[in-house]
């Protein structure tokens, strides 16, 4: 079941037990050896928006999420989830 909920003027999708997974941006830093505030440090943000990316709460935009496929050394395509 999937609730809508609006939180500071935002559509935000929930399954009934946790956040709708868009990206794999923590799975990915994972497996290349990095961590967010690694990330963070490249992409000149704050560690807290990197975490946001890597736990759902939030998702880059696609500028941003094409930088950090560049910063990280792989495709964009294996920073999102494959949801057929």
């Amino acid at each position: 079941m999937i609730i809508f909920a609006f939180k500071f003027n935002k559509l935000i999708m929930e399954t009934k037990t946790e956040r709708l997974k868009l990206n794999r941006i923590k799975a990915v830093l994972a497996e290349t050896g990095h961590t967010g505030k690694w990330l963070a440090e490249q992409l000149d943000k704050d560690p807290a928006t990197v975490s946001k990316w890597c736990t759902n709460a939030s998702q880059p935009d696609l500028y941003t999420l094409k930088n950090i496929s560049c910063v990280i050394g792989v495709n964009i395509r294996f920073l999102l989830v494959d949801n057929d």
